[in-house]
């Protein structure tokens, strides 16, 4: 990580240059209507960094998040759906999850009436097992999705004790448990499932499928995130920790996703 700030130093003033033109050139391409962020990487850029705990990493990760939706603002982007806490974390140490999850209430109090939000017009919806979460958080996450629920401009989703097989499986048991309440019998709804069925149970029921999923941290997999949703996504792998993220970043995936030729499996 040293050598990376060492050599970043010297290449800043033509990152800057870089970027001005890529800035040039973003209105003309095509974008995605839908980005899925996976924020990797917040506890090794604190430890390489020297911050000292995890605990400031994902301090400096909800910071940057909030710089890289302004960004996603400016574009012109509506939808943005980040992964900040899966089921898995929950079986970190206990510190530390007691930690984030005091930051995510932190920072969902912050949502519900920080003016970007408000002048953005940004839709906020919580993805997940929210049940699972304390109920203080569960009260911030209402607080925010109530306060932003007339909003259509921008949606910002939040995956939050989120895992992708764990919301198929979800889908699925409220599509057989609505089916068998309509009285109608096992075999009858069987023979009438297909493939669209469970979409209107996903916790993302009503919204577009990612056009483009991005990585931070060098991790090149998806490590169950929008499982179901992501057929057809492009994805983007870049090696940049998520708190050091930068608007650069954000444009090279913008204009990998725009050289791309999508097929859709045709």
């Amino acid at each position: 990580m040293l050598w990376q700030i060492v050599r970043d130093f010297f290449k800043r003033p033509f990152y800057a240059l870089y970027e001005k033109k890529l800035s040039g050139e973003v209105r003309s391409w095509r974008l995605p209507r839908h980005i899925g962020v996976i924020m990797d990487g917040n506890r090794r850029f604190a430890r390489e960094t020297g911050l000292g705990n995890a605990s400031a990493g994902h301090e400096r990760g909800a910071e940057k998040l909030r710089e890289v939706l302004s960004w996603c603002y400016e574009f012109g982007i509506p939808v943005v759906t980040v992964w900040s806490f899966s089921l898995d974390n929950l079986s970190r140490d206990t510190s530390e999850v007691e930690m984030l999850l005091s930051l995510f209430e932190r920072e969902t109090l912050r949502l519900a009436g920080h003016q970007d939000v408000h002048t953005n017009q940004v839709r906020v919806r919580y993805l997940g097992k929210l049940e699972l979460l304390p109920e203080s958080l569960q009260a911030a996450i209402e607080r925010a999705e109530g306060a932003t629920a007339s909003y259509q401009r921008f949606q910002l989703n939040i995956a939050m004790a989120y895992g992708g097989r764990e919301e198929i499986h979800d889908a699925f048991r409220r599509y057989l448990g609505e089916e068998l309440k309509a009285g109608k019998s096992l075999a009858e709804v069987l023979a009438s499932y297909d493939e669209k069925s469970i979409e209107p149970h996903l916790y993302t029921s009503g919204l577009p499928e990612p056009d483009l999923i991005l990585r931070t941290s060098g991790e090149v997999r998806l490590s169950g995130f929008l499982l179901w949703q992501s057929a057809y996504s492009e994805f983007y792998f870049c090696d940049t920790y998520w708190p050091a993220f930068r608007r650069i970043d954000l444009l090279r995936a913008l204009r990998s996703y725009h050289q791309r030729q999508r097929r859709f499996g045709r």
